[in-house]
Formats: C-alpha cells, sequence, structure tokens
C-alpha cells in the first residue's frame, strides 16, 4: 500500500490517500464458468427456492390443520363436557342408590347374623359364659382361677374352652366401635390368656411333682407326652442329675387350625439346687405371655454325648395335615456342660447383663409366623418317697421355680469369674406358615415388654433344610419374625368373573403370587406352592376369617393405615380410589379390570385400568382390554393402548364422558352383561368390595 501527499500552499490544503499495491505478473484469476455451468448453478437455485417455498406452505397448512383440530377437539370436549353435565345428577343419583340399597341389604344381614348367634348360643345354654356380657365372662374367669382342679385331662378340656372364647373376644374386638367397650373386651381377652397360661403351669407343675413315677428304663430320666385335639405337653426331666443329659430335641407337627393354637410346654432337669426342668412353649401372638400357642411337639429325645432309645411318639389324629411334616427344634443348652460343679458350695450365682445395644422390634413392620416359642428352665418340684406303703411328699407352695441363668460363677479361692455359654437353639421351620424371605429372629424382653432382636448371635438358616439355628444369652421367649409387607408392592393384579356372583381375584406380589376365589360371600385361596397351606388351599370361608389366616401363614396381599410408610406407593386419592372400588364390585359379575402401567403415569388425582365385558371363566383375550380414566369429576376410555409409547389422557374416538365409572362402563357392554350386574347378589358385592379396599391394587401397584 502506498499513501500521497499533496499540498496547496495557498489554499493550506493538504490531501492523503492511499493506493493499493500493483498486483505481479504471478497473480490468477478464477477460472470462468462456462454456460452449461452458470445455467445450472441458476437451475439449482431455482429448484431450493421453490422446495423452500412447498416446505413453507406445507408447514402452514399443517399448523393450520392443527388449529382446525385444536378447535374441533375442544368443541367436541365442550360438547361431550355439556352432555356428561346435562346427565351427571341422574348418573350420581343411580350410583347412589345402587350404593345404598347394597349396603342396607348387607347390614341387615349382618344384623340378623349376630342376632341368630345370640339366641343359638342362649338355646344352647351349656354354661358357656357369652364373651360380649362382661358379667358373664368376668364371673366365669373368676371360678376358673379358683378351681383348685389340676389334673391334666380336665385342665385340657377347660383351655379348650378358654381358647373359643380368646377367638370369640378378639372378633368382638375387631367390630367394636365403642372405646370403652373394646377396652373391656380387651382386658378379658389378657386374662383369660393369662389364666391358660397358670393353668398350663400348674398341671405341669402336678406332673413333675411325679416325675419319679415316669423314669425312662434306659436314661433314667423322665419322659412324657401328654396330647389333645389343640394342646400337646411334653415333659423331659433329668432326674439323674446328669449334665451332659441336657439335650433337648422336640418335634413339633405342623397342625394349626384356623380358630386356635397349641401350647407346648418341653420341660428338663439341669442339676442346680436339685433338679430343674426346660419349659418350652409355642404361643401364637404378638405379646408374651398373653397369646394363643399354635405349634404342637410330637416327640422328645434326650440326646447328649450318646444315643437314646427312648421316643415317646405324639400319634396324629385326624386333624394331621396331608403332608405329614413336621418342624423340629433342638435346644442345645450348652449352659450345663460348662466346666465345674454346679453343685459345688464354691459357686456363687447373679444375673448377667449384656449391655448390648437395644434394638426394639417394630410389630407394624414385622410379624411373628409360626407362633411364640416359650421356653424355660424351672427347679423341679420334690418328689415324692414311698415308705412302708405310705407316700411322703415336701409341700411347697412357691409353684415352678425358675432356675436363673445366665449365671456367673465364682471359684471362691482364685476369685476367678466364669461366665456360663449361651443358649443353642436349632429350629425346622413350621411346615404351618411360609416364610417368603429369610427368618428374623427376636426374643422377648419381660421386663421392657418389647420384642428385641439384639443379643441373638451366630445365625445360620439353611432354606433347603428350612432350618434356622442361632445363640442367645439365655433362656428366653423367641419369635420367627417376617417383613409385614415383603410381597409388596404388587406386580400385576386381575378381577375376572367366572359367572354370575362369582369370580377369581388375582396377585402377583413381591415374591409370591396368589389367587382368591369368590362365590357369594366366600372366598377361597388357591396357589401353585402348597407348602404351609395345606390348611387353606380349598377351603371356603369368610373374607375377613380368610384375610386372618393368610396373615397367620404368611402370606400378607392386605394394608392399613400403616403401610404406606413401608411400601412405595402410586399416590392417589383415597376418595377416588374407594369410589373405583366401590363400582367394580358392582360389575364383578360382568366385567374383568386388571393392572396398567399407565396408572403410575397419570397423577395422583387419575386412576387407569384395563377393562372389558367377560363372561366365561376363561382366561381374557391380551386384544379385549380397553383402557379408562377415573377422576373425581367424570371417567373416560382412552385412546392409547398398553402398549403406546406415552401416555395421554385424549379419549377414544366416539366415546363420550360420564360421571360414574359404572355408566362409562355402560356404553361399551351388552345388554346381557348390564343386566347381569343389576343381578348381583349384594353379599357378593360386598365380598369383592372388601377384598379391593383390603389390599388396594390401585395404590400398591
Amino acid at each position: 500500500m502506498r499513501t500521497c501527499f499533496y499540498g496547496y500552499p495557498d489554499a493550506r490544503v493538504f490531501l492523503s490517500f492511499s493506493m493499493p499495491p500493483k498486483k505481479g505478473k504471478s497473480s490468477k484469476k478464477g477460472p470462468k464458468l462456462s454456460k452449461a455451468q452458470k445455467a445450472k448453478q441458476q437451475q439449482e437455485e431455482e429448484e431450493r427456492r421453490l422446495q423452500e417455498e412447498e416446505e413453507a406452505r406445507l408447514q402452514a397448512e399443517r399448523e393450520e390443520q392443527e388449529r382446525l383440530e385444536r378447535e374441533r377437539k375442544e368443541k367436541e370436549l365442550e360438547r361431550l363436557e355439556l352432555k356428561d353435565g346435562e346427565r351427571r345428577e341422574d348418573e350420581l343419583n343411580e350410583l347412589r342408590h345402587l350404593l345404598e340399597e347394597n349396603h342396607t341389604a348387607v347390614t341387615k344381614w349382618k344384623t340378623e347374623t349376630v342376632e341368630k348367634a345370640r339366641w343359638e348360643r342362649y338355646m344352647h345354654s351349656d354354661g358357656t359364659p357369652d364373651p360380649a356380657v362382661q358379667q358373664d365372662i368376668n364371673t366365669y374367669i373368676s371360678l376358673w382361677r379358683d378351681d383348685p382342679e389340676v389334673n391334666i385331662t380336665t385342665v385340657l378340656k377347660q383351655c379348650n374352652l378358654a381358647l373359643q372364647l380368646v377367638e370369640e373376644l378378639e372378633g368382638l374386638l375387631r367390630d367394636v366401635t365403642d372405646p370403652q367397650e373394646g377396652q373391656k373386651y380387651q382386658e378379658a381377652l389378657i386374662n383369660l390368656q393369662e389364666l391358660i397360661h397358670s393353668k398350663h403351669h400348674l398341671t405341669t407343675e402336678e406332673i413333675l411333682k411325679r416325675a419319679s413315677e415316669s423314669i425312662d428304663t434306659e436314661t433314667g430320666n423322665m419322659q412324657t407326652v401328654v396330647k389333645d385335639d389343640n394342646i400337646t405337653l411334653c415333659l423331659w426331666a433329668n432326674l439323674k442329675k446328669d449334665p451332659r443329659m441336657a439335650h433337648l430335641k422336640i418335634r413339633t407337627p405342623s397342625r394349626r387350625s384356623l380358630a386356635g393354637g397349641d401350647e407346648v410346654p418341653a420341660d428338663i432337669a439341669p442339676p442346680e439346687q436339685g433338679e430343674t426342668k426346660e419349659d418350652g412353649e409355642v404361643k401364637d401372638g404378638n405379646e408374651m405371655p398373653q397369646q394363643r400357642v399354635d405349634e404342637e411337639v410330637q416327640s422328645i429325645h434326650g440326646l447328649e454325648g450318646r444315643k437314646s432309645a427312648a421316643s415317646l411318639q405324639s400319634r396324629k389324629n385326624s386333624l394331621q395335615p396331608a403332608e405329614g411334616q413336621g418342624s423340629q427344634i433342638e435346644t442345645q443348652i450348652e449352659t450345663l456342660c460348662a466346666e465345674g460343679d454346679l453343685t459345688s458350695p464354691s459357686v456363687q450365682l447373679s444375673m448377667m447383663d449384656s449391655g448390648e445395644h437395644v434394638q426394639v422390634v417394630d410389630l407394624m413392620q414385622y410379624i411373628p409366623l409360626g407362633g411364640v416359642f416359650f421356653y424355660d428352665v424351672f427347679c423341679l418340684p420334690p418328689q415324692a418317697h414311698q415308705v412302708n406303703g405310705w407316700e411322703i411328699r415336701q409341700v411347697l407352695d412357691t409353684g415352678l421355680q425358675v432356675f436363673p441363668y445366665p449365671t456367673e460363677r465364682f471359684n471362691l479361692d482364685d476369685k476367678e469369674a466364669i461366665t456360663c455359654p449361651p443358649v443353642g437353639v436349632s429350629l425346622k421351620l413350621p411346615d404351618s406358615v411360609v416364610f417368603l424371605e429369610t427368618p428374623q429372629v427376636a426374643r422377648w424382653d419381660a421386663t421392657c415388654k418389647q420384642w428385641r432382636m439384639d443379643g441373638i448371635t451366630d445365625v445360620s438358616y439353611e432354606e433347603e433344610e428350612a432350618m434356622i439355628s442361632f445363640k442367645m444369652d439365655s433362656f428366653q421367649a423367641f419369635v420367627l419374625m417376617q417383613e409385614t409387607y415383603a410381597n409388596l408392592p404388587f406386580q400385576s393384579w386381575e378381577l375376572r368373573p367366572l359367572g354370575q356372583d362369582s369370580a377369581v381375584f388375582t396377585v402377583n406380589g413381591a415374591l409370591f403370587d396368589l389367587s382368591i376365589m369368590i362365590q357369594g360371600d366366600q372366598c377361597m385361596l388357591q396357589s401353585e406352592q402348597e407348602k404351609g397351606l395345606s390348611q387353606l388351599l380349598g377351603k371356603w370361608m369368610s373374607s375377613p376369617a380368610l384375610q386372618r389366616a393368610m396373615l397367620n401363614v404368611g402370606i400378607n396381599v392386605f394394608v392399613n393405615e400403616y403401610t404406606e410408610k413401608y411400601v412405595s406407593t402410586c399416590g392417589k386419592d383415597p376418595l377416588t380410589e374407594h369410589a373405583a372400588y366401590e363400582q367394580m364390585a358392582l360389575f364383578a359379575s360382568a366385567c374383568a379390570f386388571s393392572w396398567s402401567k399407565w396408572n403410575a403415569k397419570c397423577g395422583a388425582e387419575h386412576l387407569v385400568m384395563q377393562v372389558c365385558e367377560h363372561h366365561v371363566p376363561a382366561p381374557v383375550p391380551k386384544d379385549s382390554w380397553s383402557l379408562y380414566l377415573l377422576g373425581a369429576q367424570r371417567s373416560q376410555k382412552l385412546e392409547i393402548t398398553e402398549r403406546s409409547e406415552a401416555f395421554s389422557p385424549d379419549h377414544y374416538p366416539g366415546s363420550e364422558f360420564h360421571s360414574t365409572f359404572i355408566h362409562m362402563l355402560q356404553d361399551n357392554m351388552s345388554t346381557d352383561g348390564i343386566a347381569r350386574t343389576r343381578e348381583s347378589n349384594y353379599l357378593f358385592i360386598d365380598t369383592v368390595q372388601s377384598l379391593l379396599c383390603a389390599t388396594r391394587p390401585l395404590m400398591y401397584s
């Protein structure tokens, strides 16, 4: 670049400008386009311009079509909403009438059933007290408490009656609405349970007073079994005072009645302060000792160091389960095998304090299964002696005396403390229950009245053999527990009609699948697994009875006010959910209902399920289902299917809105199907609704 200056002195003007340098001869010019190339370039530019114009036109048309479609849908939505509003009152009134009619019929039937039961009890007149009458039950408890009878046969008969009263009181507690009445029932129930426990101890003590009369010829110890339909009493006493014989093996068949349980003491005697025994009982419930027992002892063998030829077999009666399998408790009382002589004057006894971290069991999160195993070590009562035809016996009024354990022993010479080893327990899981996961062991803290999981060590579980082993610091009641909601949330569910007033409710749980047959007001459990369910499968019972029975065996698909704390949910509006169950029950004779994956995607204020009309017992064909959206204000059929890629609330083309679910369903039902729903029995409707409300599949799946 060159810069030039020009000056004009007179005008005092100076100009300057720059000029680009001249290009040398080596500079090259771009190639020139031929006419053909120029024509092609122009043609391409024109085509590109036309394409852009076409795309713009098509985009404008699409936008216009979308606008028109939106306007059409808005007008259609307004039309449907207007039509729905015009018939809303009539539909709600019709639904309200159906629900009230069924509720009135069910209430009347239940009242008449209760009155009939009371009349039959009155006419029966066998002296059995009415647990609903406080004076009657209190008088019965008082008279039985004062009864000095200790004969085992008589006492067991009395206990059987008391167990029936306990069951009736439990039923009254479930149905009571008055808190004061409920408190009275609760007090009577606890008093009965404690009295049953006391009577078992009294009759056990009476038998042990004559332990020397039942000596086993081989071992020189006492072994005996007393049994009836509900209770088996097994006693073992170490009369020879041999610590090597302190090994107890209890075999317990898994017979368990739906209405009651069995108490199972099993006693042994270590050589301290005379002789003692171990008392093992299996009780049913969440508190100790105020609960019933539901396991039955079949045989006891004294084992330790040598084989015993004595085996007292408790023969099974007509209540024996078909599988004939048993559960087994093997308690190794290692405490009696410690070094030193427990009867030596150099031994002092004192209670130990483990000082471990307390792990209290949350009884909302865990549930006991297979009953509560209660056992202890007691001092053997003084034995009678025969002298010149006379029976001489030391009379004590102290009852069964507990042998203190754990203990700390001190050698008086070297002041050395010798601690007692833990109590080892090996348990074959009861056949009357189903453990969906590895059982958790908890022990009863009688001082704090709590179940605790601390103080239990060396837990070993063999799933194939159904055996669990563990150790505890002392002789305490223990229980096998399972997470209450281990089978939730559900993976899927289906309610399918089998005919008029007949349906099957299938639940695919997190760990266990099952079906509940519904026929009128009766229910029956069905499952491919039979182990632990022999007393339930194929047996008809009321819905409340089936729910209790399933909980007792460990198959829980039922929820309560605490479930949401432990299980993830879809978070649905409870009023909308309850209204859905009411209407599903009304149409359960003619329509099938099933789980939908979109129920978790539609929001808390809506529900989505698959529905179709279905009249035959066969499974529903996969292409027969339609999706329905339920809300607090209206219900509608959805355009999407279960196989759609995304959720959409758009209604099915040609369908309408309705204020109730049943009227929405009627739009796509046959005349015969609608007639079936109107002919449904009120007890069938109530049973279906009670199962749906108890499981809440729209919330917990």
